[in-house]
């Protein structure tokens, strides 16, 4: 077997990938500091971190079907943050000036560079980070709502390095013309950008992750659509941005006017649509995952309880009070298992299966396996607690004693080989090699 060469293993590229990010990192934190000195650097980012707890909370619920790990998301804010920022700062002033240098006139460089440059730089920066993710974490990308998730961190990453820059600055101004109060340049930055638009980098950046999602979930033969799609994504981010860059130059009343016009509009439509994506993705893992109750790899109980939020949360509440943290953390575990498993089996059936598909399967399937005891329970009882219209057995019943949950430890537990299949699988003998493996039975 020949090994992979040092620099191709998964250790030395997420080192040096970090590496990368925390020299970014340190690269901007000194010129934010130097232009906006140490003062307003501070008060820029107390009020700058204000915003992000929501935005990061708002993106991780509409990732609660099939949850991102951890890690990407911090990736996708931490790009935002460091890489993305450094680029536009960068070159947007590398470009501003090079064209107030070409025409000799400087206002309407800044006009061009808000306008023309800043978009095309940065929205192609940011996009690069969902780029990445589907590179090289595909299995962490599996449609639009992963798209929009991992964008709009990304955004709020970039936002927020933006917001130390302006609100240091105007905090700057303010101290050189002695303004202070409601009427300060700091207030007025604080109210346009934090309150009124804090999803403004996040939403234009939403545009390109939409376009790359799409992408993810097309076939190997829609290679134009894989293509075409994630550049019209850009091109959608690249126009909005552009026009609120642009908006003051519309009036008196023109940011008013392409705030209400545009932007209320496009967040609204956006968010309807996150949240229809949301609620499909929950249908599918009801329907998908009916295949693997006719296998004997799950109750009939089950795909009812993972295809509702409100059951997974009861499913969990459960485990805890039963079972503990560990077992509240394994019943999480294998919702995002199953519904991993459910929409891996439907893009298979929608003729996008990768060659993976077979592994993954079985990867999915014996992890599901080894968290049964601690999880079927749970989902049982939050269907009982639902009365959901479906088949189901097996349900704790109230005032009878209630079924002991077992925590269970890492995947491959001590003794067991990666790769080796769950001890009972449906159908077989301790030690049979998925016996009853049968997903597709009809």
């Amino acid at each position: 077997m020949r090994h992979a060469h040092w620099w191709q293993r998964r250790w030395v590229r997420h080192a040096a990938l970090s590496t990368l990010l925390v020299l970014c990192g340190l690269v901007i934190l000194a010129m934010v500091r130097e232009q906006t000195g140490p003062e307003g650097f501070l008060v820029g980012l107390g009020l700058a971190v204000l915003p992000v707890p929501l935005l990061v909370a708002v993106f991780r619920w509409l990732d609660r079907v099939e949850p991102c790990p951890w890690r990407t998301m911090v990736f996708s804010f931490a790009w935002g943050a460091c890489a993305a920022a450094l680029i536009a700062i960068v070159a947007n002033s590398f470009a501003t000036r090079w064209i107030a240098t070409a025409t000799a006139d400087p206002s309407r460089a800044d006009t061009l560079g808000a306008t023309v440059i800043a978009p095309v730089v940065e929205e192609s920066a940011k996009g690069a980070a969902v780029v990445l993710i589907l590179l090289f974490r595909r299995r962490d990308f599996t449609g639009v709502l992963d798209g929009v998730v991992m964008a709009g961190v990304t955004g709020a990453g970039f936002a927020f390095t933006e917001n130390i820059l302006y609100l240091g600055t105007a905090f700057g101004t303010d101290q050189l013309t002695g303004g202070s109060g409601l009427a300060s340049v700091t207030a007025a930055t604080f109210f346009v950008r934090v309150v009124m638009s804090p999803f403004a980098h996040p939403l234009f950046t939403v545009f390109t992750g939409i376009g790359l999602g799409v992408a993810a979930q097309s076939g190997e033969r829609r290679r134009a659509r894989r293509v075409l799609l994630p550049l019209l994504g850009l091109l959608l981010a690249m126009g909005m941005h552009a026009l609120w860059n642009g908006s003051s130059n519309f009036g008196e009343f023109g940011f008013f006017a392409v705030y209400a016009a545009f932007m209320v509009p496009a967040f609204g439509l956006l968010t309807w649509l996150a949240i229809w994506t949301r609620q499909r993705e929950l249908r599918t893992v009801r329907e998908e995952l009916a295949a693997y109750v006719a296998a004997d790899w799950l109750s009939p109980a089950e795909p009812f309880a993972l295809g509702s939020m409100r059951d997974r949360r009861t499913a969990r509440r459960f485990a805890r009070r039963h079972g503990g943290r560990a077992a509240a953390r394994t019943v999480a575990r294998y919702e995002a298992y199953a519904t991993s498993l459910a929409l891996l089996r439907h893009g298979g059936r929608r003729g996008r299966a990768r060659a993976d598909f077979v592994e993954r399967e079985r990867e999915l399937l014996h992890a599901l396996w080894r968290r049964r005891e601690t999880a079927r329970p749970a989902l049982e009882h939050a269907v009982a607690v639902r009365a959901w219209p479906g088949p189901w057995y097996g349900t704790p019943v109230p005032g009878h004693p209630q079924p002991r949950l077992q925590v269970h430890g890492p995947l491959n537990g001590p003794g067991r080989e990666p790769g080796h299949e769950p001890p009972d699988g449906p159908g077989g003998g301790r030690g049979a090699p998925y016996p009853a493996y049968r997903p597709y039975r009809s």
